[in-house]
């Protein structure tokens, strides 16, 4: 959902052109990553961006997860130096690597690792995205209800003056039946809502950047 799969623009870019039209001024997106994801290849091969001209650094993969991310983020952290990480992960995980419970505390660990590597850096984060999963697999749909409810928890708990955490509220009127273009992947604006949602969330709490779409 924010590598992006060839020919996409992504909610990366989106959210970059609100903050090119929020601050006008210095700001980069950074990450050890670039590409896309590749459907006929089956891997991050792709730079075929529908609009390539942007800062498209990333630290994101196609079916990866907090699983996969908390071994990662401290070095990505220590080489890359961002400010703020803006994190939307656990939909893979719930669904094939790891529960409620386990996902929470792989939570715990990122974000001592991103600590450990930047003791001020500023983590947004959002809860797991519903897809169309839910609506045949009951035991996934609670597995996501009760992650939501747990990552609130950590992420009150774990909040920190000097290192804050954000929890993001879910994208305003997102539906994946009409939002994604297979149920789960965003379409245009389903890019929009989630670039959108970050976005209020940083300028609402954190006075970073400004309300998404007010140009």
């Amino acid at each position: 959902m924010t590598i992006g799969s060839a020919g996409e623009h992504t909610w990366r870019y989106r959210m970059w052109q609100h903050l090119c039209t929020a601050y006008g001024g210095p700001f980069t997106l950074v990450g050890p990553r670039e590409a896309l994801h590749d459907p006929s290849a089956d891997a991050p091969t792709s730079y075929a961006y529908a609009d390539p001209d942007f800062p498209r650094a990333h630290l994101a993969g196609w079916g990866e997860g907090w699983h996969h991310m908390t071994p990662l983020i401290g070095d990505a952290v220590r080489s890359c130096r961002p400010d703020v990480l803006l994190v939307s992960l656990g939909l893979i995980d719930l669904g094939f690597y790891t529960n409620a419970e386990q996902t929470a505390g792989n939570v715990r660990a990122f974000v001592a690792e991103a600590r450990a590597a930047r003791p001020r850096v500023r983590i947004a984060v959002m809860p797991v995205i519903r897809n169309i999963r839910v609506e045949a697999d009951t035991s996934f749909a609670d597995q996501v209800a009760r992650f939501n409810e747990l990552l609130g928890k950590t992420v009150a708990d774990l909040d920190a003056p000097r290192s804050p955490l954000l929890l993001v509220p879910p994208p305003r009127s997102y539906d994946f039946h009409t939002d994604t273009y297979d149920g789960t992947h965003p379409n245009e604006t389903g890019e929009h809502k989630i670039a959108a949602a970050f976005a209020e969330a940083l300028w609402q709490e954190w006075e970073l950047g400004g309300p998404y779409g007010a140009a």
